[in-house]
């Protein structure tokens, strides 16, 4: 099948290498062009804008960071919008506000194309060897197109519902991980207090209730950042924990009720995500809050 790609982050690298490996023939673009480049020496063709991913191919998957990106691709000069999208699907996979997917369905549809909105679960190794967890909204006739991609790059896709279901869903399965990651890095902050040893605080976090199913592969990132020594990758980076927690509030409050624990988290998430740490790992939240506790000085008792 003939593929336009749009957006080769670390996440869209990933799945286009994946799909020229099932013998896609793969066109991308990305608005910075020399992150297209490993894919174009692989022998992906790299179209000039948005909307040039419609010539020749049956369908464009786009993924980006934001809402913000999303609109600019779309919508802006040369952007998806402006190219021949009629008889053509195009399977949106960044994770969005649902709003935002709703209203990018309606252009879509108007321009003569077919939507899905598809956001999905896991990091740039579960994307490189098609083992995501995908969350599409559509309706079941566009799902049914997209579904034999979708097949080839996620162990698991579902249709949860409508367009804003998905991008719904994705939000649900990232706000307990966010709150762990924050969770995490407190728990760590009071072994500290004891003197326990960090490696044998989180060997022991790893092997009980105390840690999650992704923890035991990221504490050991954790517990070099705690001691200065940061890994040299960021699958998902600590600046899109902020977005996606961000997000994740502003949905909870447009339909009428609180998070307080995403909500606390989102300011952790915002704080952390300044200066160095904003590049670093999404998870390397609990080595930054750890070593915020180190800045406070100990509550002094009082006199009796």
């Amino acid at each position: 099948m003939k593929i336009g790609l749009c957006g080769t982050g670390n996440m869209g690298a990933a799945m286009g290498a994946l799909l020229m490996e099932k013998k896609h023939k793969l066109t991308v673009w990305n608005r910075t062009t020399r992150r297209t480049k490993p894919l174009v020496d692989a022998g992906a063709a790299r179209a000039e804008t948005p909307a040039d991913l419609f010539e020749g191919n049956d369908v464009v998957i786009s993924i980006t960071i934001d809402d913000k990106a999303v609109k600019s691709i779309y919508e802006g000069r040369g952007g998806l919008l402006s190219g021949n999208l009629k008889g053509k699907l195009v399977i949106e996979m960044s994770t969005l506000m649902p709003e935002t997917t709703r209203r990018l369905e309606k252009q879509v549809k108007a321009a003569g194309g077919a939507f899905v909105e598809c956001p999905v679960g896991g990091s740039t190794a579960p994307a490189r060897s098609g083992n995501l967890i995908g969350m599409a909204g559509s309706t079941p006739a566009a799902f049914k197109r997209a579904k034999p991609i979708l097949d080839q790059l996620c162990r698991r896709v579902d249709r949860v519902g409508t367009v804003g279901a998905g991008t719904t869903m994705k939000l649900a399965i990232n706000l307990p991980l966010l709150a762990y990651w924050e969770a995490l890095g407190e728990a760590l902050a009071l072994t500290q207090t004891a003197g326990i040893k960090r490696e044998l605080a989180a060997d022991i976090l790893a092997d009980s209730s105390g840690a999650a199913k992704v923890a035991p592969a990221r504490l050991p990132w954790i517990i070099d950042a705690i001691g200065g020594k940061f890994p040299k990758v960021a699958p998902f980076e600590m600046t899109g924990g902020a977005k996606d927690a961000a997000q994740m509030v502003a949905l909870a409050r447009a339909n009428g009720f609180d998070v307080p624990v995403i909500d606390a988290t989102r300011k952790a998430y915002k704080e952390a995500a300044t200066g160095a740490w904003g590049s670093r790992d999404f998870a390397l939240l609990s080595a930054w809050r750890v070593a915020q506790s180190k800045k406070r000085k100990p509550a002094k008792k009082k006199a009796k």
